[in-house]
């Protein structure tokens, strides 16, 4: 991988990588556009949190369909957030990672778990759903996935275990053990697209 990199040093990414980190970036702030856009077409865009809408004076005279239970924009802006946040995690390692003992695990590994304990614990607890669930439910991972699309509790307990394999994966990586590659590959690749970083880190430890 180290062949392909953007930069010299080993805290570079590799091409491949790096494009996607630049164009996730600009996904995040069209998918931003996109989600505010909702507002100015739609009373209620997520009917999730009803307070957020704009008087009708402030709103334009056309309304979106819906895909399921939200417009059109504010569906793709909220997919764009999803194939695009672990880009945030990657600019973070690049411009902190070094500064930090084990910022590569930190960054890479431990906070896209921390992510995902946290939003998990969001949608299971707190989370206002709609009924009936919808295959179009946004999620960050296929396990949460298989839970904001169901509401059934067997796939929250299996993001939360992949959430904790995550910590534990980081916790092996930071103390340099026997097997944090690996256990992380496992976690990036069950939490994908969340767990992208942590798959590379963990392919890249495998392979130096």
């Amino acid at each position: 991988m180290s062949g392909t990199s953007t930069r010299g040093c080993d805290d570079s990414l590799p091409r491949w990588l790096e494009q996607y980190r630049v164009y996730a970036l600009y996904g995040l702030a069209v998918g931003t556009i996109l989600c505010l856009l909702a507002l100015l077409t739609n009373p209620i865009p997520d009917p999730s949190f009803p307070r957020m809408t704009l008087p009708p004076s402030l709103r334009l005279p056309v309304r979106q369909p819906r895909i399921e239970h939200w417009p059109v924009t504010y569906t793709v802006g909220i997919w764009l957030w999803i194939g695009g946040f672990p880009a945030l995690f990657l600019t973070g390692y690049l411009k902190y990672g070094a500064t930090v003992r084990r910022g590569h695990a930190l960054w890479l590994g431990g906070a896209p778990a921390a992510a995902m304990l946290g939003w998990t614990t969001y949608c299971r607890f707190f989370w206002p759903k709609l009924h009936p669930p919808t295959w179009n439910a946004p999620s960050y991972t296929v396990a949460c996935w298989g839970y904001c699309s169901t509401y059934d509790p067997i796939w929250s307990n299996l993001a939360y275990a992949i959430a904790l394999l995550g910590v534990a994966a980081t916790v092996a990586a930071v103390r340099r053990r026997r097997g944090a590659s690996h256990a992380l590959v496992a976690f990036g690749a069950l939490a994908l697209p969340l767990g992208l970083p942590a798959l590379y880190e963990g392919l890249r430890r495998a392979t130096r």
